[in-house]
């Protein structure tokens, strides 16, 4: 698992990655600045800068809130605030640590997505 951040001005969240081709791939693009909105009252979207390999993927999942993943037939990362439907070509890349309530909120939020830098060991 690889540790994220989604900061969206005093906000941050932190998620686990998976460690499959499609989130190694995921991983491959960040830092990002993206924007996502609403859609379907279930999760905020963004489109990515290029698609995810699928290699290894399920042909469909159905999402559970506070899961982050992919939808390949429109490029769009997904974080899920309630849990959504069953999703021909959605591939779950991992889930947000903690609380997510505040993705509910309506209208678009701006994010960045990056990796955690891990704090220095003590020697």
């Amino acid at each position: 698992m690889t540790t994220i951040e989604i900061g969206a001005g005093t906000q941050l969240w932190t998620a686990q990655i998976a460690d499959t081709p499609s989130s190694r791939d995921f991983l491959a693009q960040l830092p990002l600045d993206l924007t996502l909105t609403d859609y379907a009252a279930t999760e905020k979207v963004a489109t990515l800068p290029r698609p995810l390999t699928l290699d290894g993927a399920p042909a469909s999942v159905t999402p559970r809130a506070g899961e982050i993943g992919y939808y390949a037939p429109w490029r769009n990362i997904a974080l899920y605030h309630k849990d959504g439907p069953h999703s021909p070509g959605l591939v779950i890349l991992g889930r947000i640590d903690g609380t997510y309530a505040d993705l509910s909120r309506p209208g678009a939020v701006k994010v960045t997505i990056r990796r955690r830098v891990a704090p220095p060991t003590k020697r």
